[in-house]
């Protein structure tokens, strides 16, 4: 099996490394990524500026490893369609914090994954749910496993896993769900600064508020201990609403 690995926390963050070092068990492992921190640059893919990329050596790391001034979705472009493998899976993580409710559609991680899918290859997006976690192996050794089963199973074209592992020693974890998308909205703050010339500047932070962490929930499985897995589809049509909405046509009909 030939893997493509990338993430958004950059190319030499610990949780690429422990994610590659788990696969390369397993597989033919390469690995593109972006040269520096991308987080929350969700799925940007690059149209203004030409795309580079350079062959790195990541201590303790063996095989082909290159780092990329694009973005986590070009990375896995650059890696599908350069010649630089013709992978049969891509891995993005292992991801520094959660990405459950809301936050997949700021994800330069998952967005990854979804640019994979996009390209027809299979993926899943891996995190850990702690901003400073120390051990990332619980979640290697389980992208391990779900990369030997994957391939046996039946996903549907343009799809893709989101995964996100509780920051627990493995004893701890108390179990494997499936589940769906909470919502998890960031309450957004703004806050102006100056710098020492007198220019203004603006710093973006922001709170997550859980508006739905109910049983079956990302949200729900990770507090619980769990390992979550969301199936996830870049489709994002409402499809409930479509029949309502068409009663509008002839209202519309006017314009």
């Amino acid at each position: 099996m030939d893997i493509l690995i990338t993430n958004d926390d950059g190319i030499y963050a610990p949780g690429l490394k422990a994610l590659a070092q788990s696969l390369q068990q397993i597989a033919e492992v390469t690995i593109v990524a972006p040269e520096q921190e991308q987080s929350a640059s969700g799925h940007a893919v690059t149209l203004h500026k030409p795309l580079r990329m350079k062959s790195v050596e990541i201590p303790g790391l063996d095989g082909a490893a290159y780092a990329s001034n694009g973005t986590p979705a070009d990375c896995v472009i650059l890696g599908c369609l350069t010649g630089l493998s013709q992978p049969d899976l891509v891995v993005a993580g292992i991801n520094r914090g959660a990405n459950l409710g809301e936050e997949i559609l700021y994800s330069g991680t998952v967005s990854a994954a979804m640019e994979a899918a996009l390209q027809g290859v299979p993926a899943f997006a891996i995190s850990v749910d702690s901003y400073s976690p120390t051990d990332f192996e619980p979640a290697a050794q389980f992208a391990r496993k779900l990369a030997q089963v994957l391939p046996h199973a039946d996903l549907n074209d343009n799809c893709f896993l989101n995964v996100n592992v509780p920051a627990v020693p493995r004893p701890e974890i108390t179990g494997i769900r499936f589940t769906r998308l909470g919502k998890r909205a960031y309450i957004n703050k703004v806050e102006h600064r100056e710098d020492l010339r007198g220019q203004s500047y603006y710093w973006l932070a922001g709170n997550p508020e859980e508006t739905d962490s109910g049983e079956g929930t990302d949200i729900a499985a990770v507090a619980a201990g769990q390992i979550s897995i969301t199936p996830m589809h870049f489709d994002l049509t409402s499809h409930e609403l479509l029949d309502d909405l068409a009663s509008l046509v002839d209202d519309l009909s006017d314009w």
